[in-house]
């Protein structure tokens, strides 16, 4: 039973992922394409100053008995070089609650980034391997930790408008300071 809901719950995440894809691919390939700069300027706004609230669960345990709530806050997200992107974050879940920056690799699924984790250490947690895919205002992906691992999901709630006023007053400052 716990396996047939886990892999409902795995099938359900694919399948969705897939229609994603295929209606991407059946738009217009013209000019209408965001290119690469433009869908890392998206992440990164997207993601700096929001909160990614959702919930995780175990492999093993009944997926709607065991989930667990999660939040991880990004004061900031910005691209450093090729696909390393720093993520400044504040991590909680099950008691814990650590900020952290985390060089972490983002990849690209056609327009879909994919945030990266390889047996990643984070301080004050453990060591952590991920794949977390970020659609529209939602999250989800798999994780792992050593001997444990699972799903996780949620909703991507935006910073309040004062907030994002304020990283785009940020935003523009370090875009001059580059000229």
């Amino acid at each position: 039973m716990i396996t047939l809901q886990l892999r409902s719950l795995v099938f359900f995440l694919l399948l969705t992922s897939v229609a994603a894809a295929q209606q991407a691919d059946a738009e217009p390939a013209g000019d209408s394409s965001p290119s690469r700069e433009e869908l890392e300027q998206r992440l990164a706004r997207t993601l700096s100053g929001a909160t990614l609230s959702g919930h995780f669960a175990v492999s093993g345990k009944p997926i709607l008995e065991g989930l667990r709530e999660e939040k991880y806050t990004i004061s900031r997200a910005s691209k450093l070089k090729g696909d390393l992107w720093l993520f400044q974050a504040r991590i909680e879940y099950d008691g814990n609650n650590v900020t952290v920056p985390l060089p972490l690799p983002v990849k690209w699924a056609g327009d879909t980034p994919v945030i990266t984790l390889d047996n990643v250490p984070v301080p004050g947690m453990g060591t952590f391997s991920a794949r977390v895919m970020i659609v529209g205002d939602q999250y989800a992906g798999t994780w792992s930790a050593g001997d444990h691992g699972g799903l996780m999901f949620g909703a991507i709630i935006p910073p309040k408008e004062e907030e994002r006023e304020r990283y785009d007053e940020e935003e523009e400052e370090e875009e001059d300071e580059d000229d």
